[in-house]
């Protein structure tokens, strides 16, 4: 239960992120998203004319029976996406050496992200999940769903701290019936990523987003040191002046990423790396420049 001054500093946090967000959005992040989201579908707009080239299988046979001449069905583009934040919560999110945890990372993220649907005349919606799916609020507009959501992944407590990526995509397939566009924003230390990653991303856009902090890849030199293990509780004692030890580390840490990478490349998912101690906003403008290239060519 958080006490009355806990909830206050969390709803200051709150105001904080909501201001820098749509600073942000005004000032030079609306435009890019725009550009490198489009809607899911397309909607029935008019009848006209069949014309050399038109797609056959948009001929409408009742209306071209009427008129003794072949008219097709228009379509317009759906401009509207329902946009799903799911947020890993578990223990390893409240992990930052430098200033921010990379749980203040995913909530800072989030509300970019939201804010940016929301300008767009986009639903936005979040998935907190940790060992299993946490939370679900569905899609909708308005600011105060949205800082709602921004409250949720800061003051959320897993019973269990583990991570599965997995039961967040097997949620997010079995709930989200309308393709969607998903942020996954986690540091995807888990296993089992290959196959719920693949079959989240054939029914829905996904974008993943690794939170890292710069002490999980490479060990500093700080002699005997005691590690905890904040989603198992496990303690082991470390002397971190070994060479071996660290090289093994990193070593170890760098083929964790590399899996992720090769199920992200494999399934044709966008990812960008965002850290506790870097520019989280030039890492996103970077990857959706990089979309808005990919649908441009």
């Amino acid at each position: 239960m958080l006490t009355d001054a806990q909830i206050e500093e969390m709803m200051a946090r709150v105001r904080k992120l909501e201001l820098k967000a749509r600073r942000l959005v005004r000032e030079s992040f609306s435009g890019e998203y725009l550009s490198s989201f489009r809607g899911q579908g397309l909607d029935f707009d008019d009848f006209r004319e069949y014309q050399h080239g038109d797609e056959v299988r948009f001929i409408d046979w009742n209306v071209t029976a009427r008129m003794n001449q072949p008219f097709v069905r228009k379509f317009r583009e759906e401009r509207e996406l329902s946009v799903i934040l799911a947020v890993d919560v578990s223990g390893s999110a409240d992990y930052g050496s430098v200033f921010l945890s990379k749980r203040e990372v995913a909530a800072e993220t989030a509300a970019v992200l939201g804010f940016s649907a929301l300008h767009n005349g986009d639903k936005v919606g979040l998935l907190i999940f940790a060992n299993e799916p946490i939370l679900f609020i569905p899609p909708a507009k308005g600011s105060r769903h949205l800082l709602r959501m921004i409250r949720e992944i800061l003051v959320a407590k897993p019973t269990q701290p583990g991570t599965s990526v997995a039961e967040a995509c097997d949620f997010l397939v079995r709930t989200m019936r309308r393709k969607s566009l998903v942020f996954l924003i986690s540091d995807f230390f888990a296993d089992s990523l290959d196959k719920p990653m693949g079959k989240l991303a054939r029914k829905h856009e996904t974008i993943a987003l690794r939170v890292l902090d710069p002490l999980e890849s490479k060990l500093p030199t700080a002699g005997k040191v005691v590690m905890i293990d904040p989603e198992t509780g496990f303690e082991t004692l470390v002397n971190t002046a070994n060479q071996n030890l660290r090289m093994s580390y990193s070593k170890l840490m760098k083929r964790q990423r590399e899996g992720a990478d090769a199920a992200f490349k494999k399934h044709g998912i966008d990812s960008a790396d965002l850290k506790t101690n870097g520019d989280t906003l030039a890492a996103l403008h970077q990857l959706l420049k990089k979309r808005s290239r990919k649908r441009a060519g």
